[in-house]
């Protein structure tokens, strides 16, 4: 349980005590700095400790952001101050530091507590004064720590009896509760969502925060939603596509009301943030895969547009993980594509009509679950594969334009990132070290240009040419020539962040292509398992490197040969064996890639110590 030190004389009255043990704490009272230095030495180690001023006047909601918010090693708002285990050590230093009595023996501390008042220190500061000196002395030397936002909400250390009384009113004119459901909602977000859904799942939050259920165990009843929706949309009658479009909707709520719990209680963790960012993929995945076998059912095949739409989602995800992290800490002025962007945010409708025609996740499971109701998964899929490319077109444009009207100049830990999202294996690391002495003499924008001639190339050729022909298998070995010569120099040009998502295309692309060729039933199937677990990896990448712990490891991406191997091996399949063959091979690789890649994944991030993320936006 963590610890809660009042510090200073109690203050009659006061519900301090007792907002403090609703959060969780144990509360003992300090009345002097050298009992505060005794309490918190006798606080395990492992333990969050929290050291509040007596005289402290606020919120319960301002309290629990300040103190119980698990993101943050440490945290403060005035009159409060907590650590989390990585920082007590440092917090155990700054108390030494401030009041010089810390480090003192207990016989040293007692003669203190016996000699003197409130005085307690060597240094003049009051015990009741220790909160905010003790955040002062951790920021001195280098420590961060958290200041929340808290709007309306009070928090704050009156000095006598006419502000305390002030402050109290303060407090009672604002509903701390009404607060607190109105910051459970995203800061952005899009348009279906925001007056669509989080009117009423932000109660829904609060419901399921009352009977203790976690984050986790919401995100896990969307999946099971999800995953019922898609059986039914895969028995292909009608009655089951409009249960699976209610269904997919009821789903979504579930997937808001889990970061809206998740805020509301500040039940963050590394956990709920990997399962909150893959179960969003599998869910829509597993969605398209149920209308693809229940448009089988009623005689219709449409595998290929459900791998087309899967492929086109993912390239989309990947273009936007690919420029923010180009962008992330870039340093560079603002181009004229920004400032106009910047000046259609400050007109109130344009900023909807944006979000919505980018077709993000609320606005597109609302499309899906409409058209799987009334028409059929031919019409839902065309529709979906219209408005994701429009979408595609519109942010990848607006993107280029900002890159091309502006000098930036990226980091090396952006380079880095653009490099782990190439997800490039042995062979084309070898070329790229063969090629790095030619390729620092390149033009800044050649490597995009080089990774989307060697990829359109490859596609083409599956495309195009009859299944067993030669000719893929010799694009394919010319893709990895130019794979490796794209990412043979560090990835800092104004397009290099477009040489991720061409990869990315041009992977999937050869393998619906290919599926498509062999023209029998089950190739395309096999493909879009294959395309969804080399997917999940790319989608892993992303979000171990968004969480600060960098990409998978490099043993892992050489054993499942990279995006430049795996394009060969499909290629050099699809030459050697028969279709039939080919399908079978098709399902074997997808199973071997998912079991390695979801082994090391899961292992990661249940024994991963990484932070939590959070995102406050709508991904695409």
């Amino acid at each position: 349980m963590p610890t809660a030190i009042l510090t200073g004389p109690p203050v009659p009255g006061s519900s301090l005590e007792g907002d403090l043990r609703s959060l969780g704490f144990d509360v003992r009272v300090a009345p002097d700095a050298a009992t505060t230095g005794s309490l918190l030495a006798a606080v395990p180690a492992s333990e969050r400790v929290a050291v509040v001023d007596a005289r402290f006047v606020g919120h319960v909601h301002a309290l629990r952001l300040a103190l119980t918010d698990p993101r943050f090693p440490a945290a403060a708002v005035e009159g409060a101050l907590t650590a989390q285990p990585e920082a007590r050590s440092a917090l155990t230093r700054a108390l030494e530091t401030t009041t010089g009595v810390a480090g003192r023996t207990p016989a040293a501390r007692a003669a203190v507590t016996e000699a003197g008042s409130n005085t307690a220190t060597d240094t003049g500061v009051q015990a009741d004064d220790l909160p905010g000196a003790l955040t002062a002395a951790l920021a001195a030397t280098g420590t961060a720590v958290h200041r929340p936002e808290l709007g309306s909400l009070v928090a704050t250390v009156p000095g006598d009896p006419q502000a305390r009384n002030e402050a109290r009113q303060a407090v009672a004119a604002v509903d701390d509760e009404a607060v607190r459901l109105r910051s459970a909602v995203k800061a952005r977000d899009g348009f279906f969502t925001t007056f669509c859904i989080s009117p009423y799942s932000r109660y829904i939050a609060r419901w399921c925060a009352r009977r203790g259920l976690t984050p986790n165990q919401v995100t896990t009843a969307s999946l099971l939603t999800a995953l019922i929706a898609a059986a039914a949309a895969a028995t292909g009658t009608r009655g089951g596509y409009v249960a699976a479009g209610v269904l997919l909707l009821f789903s979504f709520v579930l997937d808001c009301t889990d970061g809206q719990l998740a805020r509301y209680s500040l039940q963050y963790s590394t956990m709920g943030a990997w399962l909150d960012a893959t179960f969003d993929r599998a869910k829509e995945y597993a969605y398209y895969a149920g209308l693809a076998l229940g448009a089988a059912r009623g005689g219709d095949d449409v595998w290929a547009l459900a791998l087309g739409a899967m492929v086109l989602q993912s390239c989309r995800h990947v273009v936007d993980f690919s420029f923010n992290e180009a962008n992330h800490d870039a340093v560079s002025n603002t181009s004229p594509t920004a400032a106009l962007s910047d000046k259609l945010d400050s007109v109130g409708w344009t900023v909807w009509v944006r979000r919505m025609i980018v077709l993000p996740i609320g606005e597109r499971w609302a499309m899906i679950a409409v058209l799987t109701a009334v028409t059929t998964p031919r019409i839902v899929f065309y529709a979906l594969l219209i408005g994701c490319s429009f979408a595609a077109c519109y942010t990848t444009a607006g993107r280029v334009l900002r890159s091309l009207t502006r000098k930036a100049q990226r980091t090396d830990r952006a380079a880095q990132a653009l490099a782990d999202l190439a997800d490039s294996g042995p062979l084309a690391e070898t070329v790229a070290r063969a090629a790095a002495s030619g390729a620092r003499k390149l033009p800044a924008l050649l490597p995009p240009v080089i990774a989307f001639a060697g990829g359109a190339a490859v596609v083409a050729a599956a495309a195009f040419c009859d299944y067993g022909s030669l000719w893929p298998l010799v694009a394919a070995v010319m893709y990895v020539i130019t794979s490796g010569v794209a990412v043979a120099r560090p990835l800092k040009g104004a397009l290099d962040w477009l040489v991720p998502p061409v990869f990315r295309a041009a992977e999937y692309g050869v393998v619906l292509a290919l599926a498509a060729r062999a023209e029998v039933n089950g190739a395309l199937p096999a493909a879009f398992g294959l395309v969804a677990a080399v997917a999940y990896h790319h989608y892993d990448t992303v979000y171990r490197i968004r969480g600060g712990t960098g990409a998978p490891p490099r043993l892992l991406v050489r054993v499942i040969g990279g995006h430049e191997g795996r394009v060969l091996a499909v290629a050099l399949l699809a030459a050697l064996v028969t279709a039939t063959d080919f399908t079978i091979a098709l399902t074997v690789l997808a199973a071997v890639v998912a079991l390695v890649v979801l082994t090391e994944s899961i292992r990661f991030w249940v024994s991963s110590a990484a932070p939590a993320v959070h995102d406050e936006g709508e991904p695409a």
